[in-house]
């Protein structure tokens, strides 16, 4: 059942990469809780398709353009949360590129710079301004990181430095979360394996394909739902999760049990 709270005193949620995918799963579930939601992406066009979702299903939401990789934007988007909505009490930083297919010998550098630029950096640069702006608050706030299963819990021949980054996103999670505990922000991570996005498909390949291909690759036998990887989102950075400081949360169907 939707909050009946009005929009000044409910929750303020922001999701980075909501324009698609998993992150405007995530977008849509925290709006249905009843969450005002700050929807953040490169494409303007996407996220106002996000935002109107959330408006057609009766929430509220603001749509702020935005590159994880500038610094300058990381802390409009941040100012732009708080001058709408009050505060900033739950982060998603889902916002990330896929680049494989090289062993790594053969990667170009400008795969490992895009990469290490959106998955790592701007996650760092994401965290810290909302790190920042949650202590500030009587209430703190939850962060929750979207890694992989593919780093820390598994890896791929081909997608080693996709890999680095993911993995360096779950320590990320784990060090920050011990640091800022006592601010009141409570950080964990998501680590989802294959999903029901474009990001898990091969070159070429159609949807008929993965599900027979999943069949027999994934122990559940299936790519996962973007619902379920938002139901784990939303637990993390749910009261009930008050405790749940510093995990990686897999969500992938046992490929990496």
């Amino acid at each position: 059942m939707r909050s009946t709270e009005t929009p000044s005193n409910r929750r303020t949620a922001l999701v980075t990469g909501a324009g698609s995918g998993i992150g405007r799963t995530i977008a849509l579930a925290f709006a249905a809780e009843g969450a005002n939601l700050v929807v953040a992406g490169r494409t303007e066009a996407t996220l106002k398709e996000t935002a109107d979702l959330i408006a057609t299903a009766g929430g509220t939401a603001l749509a702020v353009p935005t590159d994880i990789t500038r610094p300058d934007d990381v802390r409009a988007l941040i100012d732009a949360a708080v001058t709408r909505f009050g505060s900033l009490d739950v982060a998603v930083n889902n916002a990330g590129v896929a680049r494989g297919g090289h062993p790594l010998a053969d990667l170009p550098e400008e795969d490992w710079h895009a990469l290490v630029d959106t998955n790592l950096t701007g996650v760092f640069l994401a965290l810290r301004a909302e790190v920042a702006q949650m202590r500030t608050q009587p209430t703190g706030g939850a962060i929750v990181n979207i890694a992989s299963n593919i780093g820390a819990h598994r890896s791929l021949p081909g997608l080693t430095a996709y890999a680095a980054t993911k993995a360096a996103i779950s320590a990320l999670t784990r060090g920050a979360a011990l640091d800022h505990i006592k601010d009141g922000v409570r950080i964990n991570a998501v680590s989802p394996g294959p999903t029901e996005t474009t990001m898990s498909m091969r070159p070429g390949e159609t949807e008929a394909e993965r599900i027979e291909r999943m069949r027999s690759e994934a122990p559940v036998g299936r790519v996962s739902t973007t619902d379920e990887i938002a139901a784990a989102v939303l637990h993390l950075a749910s009261p009930a999760s008050a405790s749940t400081v510093g995990t990686d949360l897999v969500v992938d169907g046992g490929a990496s049990a």
